[in-house]
């Protein structure tokens, strides 16, 4: 294995294989400039790039917004790059679309494959974070790409290595397409069985609702021995992690003293809001132990009930209803809703018998299992195509010239 290129692979300057371009922003004060049909690639579409092609646009122009400005209209199969913010993405456009200047725009020759680029610009991506500069918004200067120069095979390997590298987005765009209705299936199945729209086989007695403090107790144990306990804090979207993970530095000091000790299968509720869970979330904590921020509110079973069941109940969000009722005012100085320990514990929750609990968590867990294991599926297949992106760019592995090429 070298790094260098193979022989029949040439360096030459980006320029003398595709025609750069770039673009602009018509006049925003002249309205007649904008909302027409001409789709324009702006930073409001970051989201939109680095999925092979870009197929619309936030914003769109006229034709008098292209005649009045340095913008141009760009060919359908021109690769687009930012060159600010969101440094480094990239996309095909589909159709003919017009950028902003903060983008790079190329229109490929006959011995470069569009598709090629993209993937060999994709590759570049931490090269180009790397050298971009700027105190609040980091930048490439338009000399850098001037100068710009590409590694290239010949065509028919160029047409390969992109089969290759296609196949393996395909099969991630399945893996991540399975997994959006595995959730979606899961999320429904929720719904239906946490309130008892739907009851397992089996299972026909009615359901008693009880108050949280019928079968949670508040948890307010603290901790001398702050030194080899880990802090947490609470993410609405991944639950606990390591303040050390979130801040990157290592909490200490007497404020530890007063964090919560908390024990494995004990709850936390973080009063604050965020767009995922916008009246807080409750998270059960599953590690040995470890300090959390005595504003949340920390709770533990009585031992009555199936922890399980309500892990799910939780994270479902069917509390929130309540929760929504409960805060007396907006969101404090220090970010937290204002919601009283002790209304808390006054929502209702229902509470089937313990047995219809287990079997309710039981076959959510077979779920939340499935759903897990095609995650793990989906992040291997990245890791793949990211080590053959980087190895057949550069030509460390290569395709054997029998390969067949799929027709597009």
């Amino acid at each position: 294995m070298t790094n260098h290129p193979p022989l029949n692979w040439q360096e030459v300057a980006l320029d003398t294989v595709a025609k750069r371009g770039s673009g602009h922003t018509p006049n925003k004060k002249k309205p007649e400039y904008w909302n027409g049909d001409i789709k324009w690639i702006s930073l409001k579409d970051s989201d939109r790039l680095d999925n092979l092609y870009i197929l619309d646009t936030v914003e769109r122009i006229t034709p008098a917004g292209i005649a009045n400005s340095s913008a141009v209209l760009h060919p359908a199969g021109t690769v687009v790059l930012s060159r600010d913010a969101g440094v480094g993405k990239s996309a095909i456009t589909k159709e003919a679309m017009a950028v902003s200047q903060h983008f790079m725009a190329w229109q490929c020759g006959p011995n470069l494959d569009n598709h090629f680029l993209y993937h060999w610009l994709q590759a570049e991506k931490a090269e180009f974070e790397r050298i971009a500069v700027g105190s609040t918004i980091k930048t490439i200067g338009l000399p850098y790409f001037k100068h710009l120069k590409i590694v290239l095979p010949p065509l028919a390997e160029q047409e390969r290595i992109v089969a290759v590298l296609e196949t393996w987005n395909k099969a991630i765009e399945k893996f991540e397409h399975m997994i959006a209705l595995r959730k979606n299936v899961k999320n429904k199945l929720m719904q239906c069985l946490l309130t008892g729209k739907i009851r397992l086989s089996g299972f026909h007695k009615p359901w008693a609702t009880v108050k949280m403090e019928d079968i949670f107790e508040h948890v307010r144990r603290t901790t001398k021995n702050t030194d080899s306990v880990k802090s947490y804090s609470i993410s609405s979207k991944i639950g606990f992690e390591t303040q050390e993970e979130k801040y990157s530095r290592v909490m200490s000091g007497s404020s530890l003293k007063k964090y919560t000790h908390l024990l494995k299968g004990e709850f936390s509720y973080n009063k604050g809001n965020s767009l995922t869970y916008p009246y807080g979330c409750i998270y059960v904590f599953e590690e040995t132990e470890g300090l959390v921020p005595f504003v949340y509110i920390s709770f533990k079973n009585k031992g009555t009930v199936d922890s399980d069941f309500y892990k799910q109940y939780f994270l479902h969000g069917l509390l929130e209803k309540q929760l929504k009722a409960l805060i007396t005012s907006g969101v404090r100085g220090n970010g937290l809703l204002n919601v009283a320990v002790k209304d808390f514990f006054q929502c209702n929750v229902p509470c089937p018998t313990i047995d219809e609990q287990s079997a309710i968590a039981k076959a959510l867990m077979v779920a939340d299992k499935e759903i897990y294991f095609l995650e793990r599926k989906l992040e291997l297949l990245k890791q793949q195509k990211t080590y053959l992106l980087n190895h057949l760019i550069t030509g460390r592995i290569r395709t054997p010239e029998t390969m067949p090429i799929p027709k597009s």
